[in-house]
């Protein structure tokens, strides 16, 4: 998806200087080619070396040396790249960029720079709130740079607060959304089911899973930057609902049962990644069970599978499901993928560290009923959702035809 893109990673002098080695080794993972420019302050925290290592470029520092290559470095490197992220950001390179400075190679650079710029502020909680740094924000804001975050939590300077360098993830996720929108499922309807179901046994207590909804969430902001109309069925998460999705909340597997087949006549895709029970009580208590010390005895009764529902009444809508697996992932996967008739099956076992339930990352494959695979690397959900959609996309052929 991101071939052919070219960023430049702006480094500046700060303690989180180290993490711009996470965010330029997650844009290359993508295929995207990155440049680095840092200041000399930033290289009192981070070797060059080290980010010239994993950009695989020579990485820029000081205005005066020598060209690498055999032009004005700092204009062509502003013309070539396709956006700019600076990260860390600090007070002075903010107070630089909302003033107009350009006394080293990076302020240099962008100011000469056309591209989106984006920066990751990070700096000290107190120095955060001055009101010259925010003043600054607001400027820089207003002339269209995006500004991620910052974070809230323990600075090196040992206060706690806002002013930490948001995550590698959430930059990375944040500046490839400029290249992820397209109009490639435009007129398209998609509908994604997300989260864990809980199916209660009492007014206080439910049975329940340790779905967080973020994949779901992921895949239904994906489909909406591709251009479809996506609503998202789903179940309890403390998740916002994506920018331009329309979010129905459910709390039961019959409730998820219902909102998705009330809607599936007039859909064109259908992603199954809600983890949903596959029992419930067989009552509910109006009370709250008091505790007597005696052993209890909970009748289950089976849920509707809504996937397998969903895979027999089909025409032509495309169709994927999700399988969590803990052991025989392939086999467990390729059985369930066949049986419940689907287009796509996204396997991931979650046991493995940074797969599981609740985690950022996920490490999946795709499995297709003509038996072609595809493996992926560890990456961010919000990564294997653009995967999946372009999947999706070869799946539903020519896109742009509109709705049925």
């Amino acid at each position: 998806m991101f071939a052919g893109k070219k960023i430049l990673v702006g480094v500046t002098g700060g303690i989180a200087a180290y993490k711009a080695a996470e965010v330029v080794s997650r844009l290359r993972k993508l295929n995207i080619e990155v440049h680095v420019a840092m200041t000399k302050s930033a290289a009192e925290f981070i070797a060059p070396l080290t980010l010239q290592s994993l950009s695989a470029n020579p990485v820029y520092v000081d205005l005066f040396d020598e060209p690498k290559l055999w032009n004005v470095e700092h204009i062509a490197l502003a013309e070539h790249v396709d956006a700019v992220i600076v990260a860390p950001a600090t007070a002075n390179i903010l107070a630089k960029m909302a003033t107009g400075i350009a006394d080293d190679f990076l302020s240099t650079v962008l100011l000469a720079t056309r591209a989106p710029i984006y920066a990751a502020p990070a700096m000290n909680h107190a120095m955060y709130h001055h009101p010259a740094t925010q003043e600054n924000l607001t400027r820089l804001k207003e002339r269209g740079i995006k500004i991620i975050g910052p974070g809230t939590g323990f600075q090196a300077c040992g206060t706690e607060g806002d002013g930490r360098m948001s995550e590698a993830v959430e930059i990375v996720e944040t500046i490839t959304q400029l290249f992820s929108k397209s109009e490639c499922l435009k007129g398209k309807r998609a509908l994604v089911t997300a989260g864990g179901t809980q199916e209660p046994l009492d007014p206080v207590r439910y049975l329940g899973n340790r779905s967080s909804g973020r994949m779901g969430y992921a895949v239904a902001q994906a489909l909406q930057e591709a251009g479809a109309e996506t609503i998202l069925v789903s179940a309890p998460t403390d998740l916002p609902a994506p920018h331009g999705v329309s979010r129905m909340s459910v709390q039961t597997a019959l409730e998820m049962y219902d909102a998705v087949l009330a809607n599936f006549p007039n859909m064109d895709v259908i992603v199954k990644a809600a983890a949903v029970a596959d029992y419930r009580p067989a009552t509910r208590a109006e009370q709250k069970i008091k505790k007597d010390g005696t052993n209890r005895t909970i009748e289950l009764v089976p849920n509707p599978d809504i996937l397998a529902e969903l895979g027999r009444r089909k025409t032509s809508q495309v169709l994927i499901g999700f399988a969590a697996e803990t052991e025989n992932l392939l086999v467990n996967a390729q059985e369930k993928m066949h049986r419940k008739n689907v287009n796509l099956l996204v396997a991931n076992d979650v046991t493995k560290p940074g797969a599981g339930f609740g985690s950022p990352t996920n490490t999946v494959s795709f499995l297709f009923p003509d038996g072609r695979r595809i493996d992926f690397p560890q990456m961010s959900k919000l990564e294997v959702a653009r995967n999946l959609v372009g999947e999706i996309a070869n799946l539903l052929g020519d896109c742009n035809k509109g709705v049925k």
